[in-house]
């Protein structure tokens, strides 16, 4: 099983999401449908960037790194 470290972008609020998940397909399925939660409002994210590890750790890991980036460049 192959796991995944992803970016959304949503045109209509013009804001970037990142995640990760085993199946990503499925993933911005449900990112694409009405619920609670930050994705959960709009229904046209996409996948901008994604990039595909063996374990579900590489992945998670990745996601850390990068929303960790996204702090320091915001100054969080």
């Amino acid at each position: 099983m192959n796991f995944y470290f992803y970016i959304l972008y949503s045109l209509s609020i013009d804001k970037y999401y990142i995640g990760h998940s085993n199946d990503i397909i499925e993933r911005l399925k449900k990112h694409n449908t009405n619920h609670k939660g930050y994705t959960g409002h709009k229904n046209d994210w996409e996948i901008v960037y994604s990039e595909e590890f063996t374990t579900k750790t590489e992945a998670y890991a990745k996601n850390l790194l990068q929303k960790q980036k996204l702090m320091q460049e915001n100054g969080k």
